[in-house]
């Protein structure tokens, strides 16, 4: 079977692509990988943005890519095209401090959706949860807590005594939670992270970086949508104790549902937040700021500049034909490839982009075709030179042709083509 390679210019009809000299053999539909999780590759450089009295231009120390910022490191993808808008030492390894506790709701999550754990199954505290300090739940001890309030106990109120009753409750211990914890997150991307407790509370050789937050945010964010509303709670109360989200952005930036502050003395304050405007979602991870306040305005600030200073550009939308492909011994001779969502290109405000898009499929493709397969990739050129892979699939059921069809195209084939 052949392979099949069309380039398509955004906007172009025209599509060229070579043709086979032998029929097909038995189809093999090679699934397409999704669009790449965010990773720091070079990024186009924004236009600075205009920095409030509080933080001039000229005073911000500079980032790799992007505008410049008081955060010791920073990140910024658009997950849906993995534009990195902003790197600062971004792979720079760091304090996890509470960031961390999303790996551990990314297992519950997991655990959740596997059918091993339910909302409403209970863990008893231990002694050693009760006597956690930092932020806390407030657990009683040997009181037994449903999961989904220790889910909300680590997201609203970023309690470690929670953290711990999961660990022992999945795990048996801390130590072998924390081990999961890294082994798992290096099966997501998390390739410079180790977590030594369930927490983030500090402890020697436990460290992760910016990236690798923004990777366990997009899958939080991508594998589970439905449970990650949880993290978009403000406020919660828990044994008649009220307490905010140290999430400042949920009521401050437009759009925010998410996710996670931290601080230890040694890594400062930092958070994970993610937010989606119009559809458009963008993941930011900073860290190494000087105060609670220093850290929710330079998180709004950078964020603003994000959606303000860069935008998508549709190039297909979700079921729109990106090429057409030929169809052995099928009741039609083409079939059209779609792509099952949008792809999309992040550029500057501003910036007219002209992407190259290349179809590739094995093809003919050999009838019967049901529509929604998976049958090839298309292969999208950024504006900073990196490749991102969206699947083709099949956009409708193409039936078999009837025997006397059958027998006369393949004489028609192996005769006449023969000839030619």
């Amino acid at each position: 079977m052949a392979l099949f390679a069309a380039a398509v210019l955004a906007g172009a009809a025209t599509v060229a692509y070579a043709q086979q000299a032998d029929p097909p053999k038995r189809q093999q539909t090679q699934p397409a990988k999704p669009p790449a999780k965010p990773k720091p590759p070079a990024a186009t450089q924004g236009k600075p943005a205009t920095p409030p009295a509080a933080a001039k231009a000229e005073a911000l120390p500079p980032s790799q890519v992007g505008i410049g910022t008081h955060a010791k490191q920073a990140f910024m993808v658009d997950p849906q095209t993995s534009t990195v808008m902003l790197f600062k030492d971004a792979e720079q390894p760091m304090a996890p401090s509470s960031m961390s506790k999303m790996m551990t709701i990314y297992i519950i999550f997991e655990e959740l959706a596997a059918g091993r754990l339910k909302l409403d199954s209970r863990f008893r505290v231990s002694e050693r949860a009760r006597a956690m300090g930092g932020s806390r739940m407030f657990l009683e001890l040997g009181s037994e807590v449903s999961v989904e309030d220790l889910i909300k106990g680590i997201i609203v109120l970023s309690g470690n005594d929670a953290c711990v009753v999961i660990a022992e409750g999945l795990s048996g211990s801390e130590e072998s939670f924390a081990e999961r914890m890294t082994k798992r997150g290096r099966e997501l991307g998390m390739t410079k992270s180790v977590f030594k407790n369930s927490s983030g509370w500090p402890a020697e050789g436990q460290y992760t970086t910016a990236r690798d937050l923004a990777v366990l945010s997009w899958r939080t964010i991508d594998d589970y949508p439905k449970l990650y509303r949880y993290y978009a709670e403000s406020n919660w109360t828990y044994n008649n104790i009220r307490q905010e989200n140290r999430n400042r952005l949920l009521k401050i930036t437009p759009g925010t549902d998410g996710l996670k502050t931290g601080h230890t003395e040694e890594g400062g304050y930092g958070q994970a937040t993610s937010a989606v405007r119009d559809g458009r979602r963008l993941i930011l991870v900073v860290n190494g700021l000087a105060s609670m306040a220093e850290r929710a305005q330079e998180t709004s600030r950078l964020m603003e500049w994000g959606y303000r200073e860069f935008t998508n550009t549709t190039i297909f939308r979700a079921g729109d034909t990106v090429v057409e492909a030929p169809v052995w011994l099928g009741a039609q001779d083409k079939v059209a490839l779609v792509v099952g969502r949008p792809v999309q290109i992040t550029a500057p405000t501003g910036q007219a982009v002209s992407p190259r898009v290349v179809a590739r499929f094995e093809g003919p493709l050999p009838a019967p075709l049901v529509k929604g397969t998976k049958v090839g990739v298309a292969a999208v050129t950024l504006p900073d030179g990196r490749i991102i892979e969206y699947p083709l699939e099949i956009g409708s059921d193409v039936a078999r042709m009837g025997v006397v069809g059958r027998v006369a195209t393949m004489i028609q084939h192996y005769l006449f083509g023969w000839l030619s």
